[in-house]
């Protein structure tokens, strides 16, 4: 990946929408506590991204201090996580997630193994499907996203002009 190339992600209301200047580094998945509980999850997968190649481009996130020295992001409209920030430090952790093509960043490294949960390493080897394999297509046009759709919008929602 060059340094010219850009990359975009925001919330899923997209009240909140950044940009990242040049390449991303391979991303982490935290399983830290604290990680789960921001996130809802059993952990974040999160990208370094240093602060000057940041760029806000659509409203603002609001923060959550999750410890004595760090902020956490998110989307004030929908609650969507968004980032970590610890005092001091010139990166953000940016929740790969976001980023409106998310397979441009795989983890490849794991942290916060004290907090990891029991059942995590078994996930690979469970059994899966598509939604469209779980539901009738009455129920596929009820789930039809509501979203902010995985790239820039000159506004959101859009309107008709």
């Amino acid at each position: 990946m060059s340094d010219a190339e850009t990359h975009s992600g925001g919330c899923q209301c997209g009240a909140v929408r950044y940009r990242i200047d040049g390449h991303l580094r391979p991303g982490g998945f935290c399983h830290c506590r604290m990680c789960q509980k921001a996130f809802g999850n059993f952990g974040a997968a999160l990208t370094s991204v240093p602060r000057d190649r940041l760029h806000w481009t659509r409203g603002a996130p609001a923060t959550f201090r999750s410890s004595a020295i760090v902020a956490r992001g998110f989307c004030r409209d929908c609650g969507t996580p968004l980032f970590m920030l610890e005092d001091g430090w010139p990166i953000y952790e940016i929740a790969i997630g976001t980023l409106d093509d998310p397979s441009a960043c795989a983890p490849d490294h794991v942290v916060g193994t004290e907090s990891k949960l029991s059942w995590a390493d078994s996930l690979p080897g469970l059994p899966g499907h598509s939604t469209a394999e779980d539901r009738t297509p009455a129920d596929l046009v009820k789930l039809a996203s509501l979203q902010h759709p995985d790239h820039d919008t000159a506004q959101w929602p859009e309107t008709d002009a």
